[in-house]
């Protein structure tokens, strides 16, 4: 896996030590990952390699480490978040070319 995403992560331009935030200060590092064009990948990253601490993807590590306990056997979290983004980004587009429902 290439790991080239790493130097469009939004957070190189940030304070790393606000990355590794305890407590409500987390909320505040989660949000540097809001507007990052590589948070899929970043989240994947910290997933299959098992990082335990900081904040990746716009994650803590409690909130990984539930996803790892709800799905034990995904074998490569890059394909599956890779995958389920690119559905999402689909259903999107659909969505925005059908307009507005119509009111029945």
């Amino acid at each position: 896996m290439s790991d080239d995403w790493i130097e469009n992560a939004v957070c190189q331009a940030a304070d790393a030590e606000n990355l590794f935030a305890q407590g409500s200060s987390q909320n505040e590092a989660k949000a540097i990952c809001t507007t990052c064009s590589v948070r899929t990948q970043c989240l994947a990253y910290a997933l299959d390699n098992r990082i335990e601490y900081g904040i990746w993807g716009g994650t803590t590590e409690r909130e990984r480490r539930r996803l790892l306990r709800r799905k034990p056997a995904v074998t490569s979290w890059r394909a599956l978040l890779e995958s389920a983004e690119q559905s999402w980004t689909a259903c999107s587009r659909t969505a925005v070319l059908a307009g507005p429902a119509s009111a029945a």
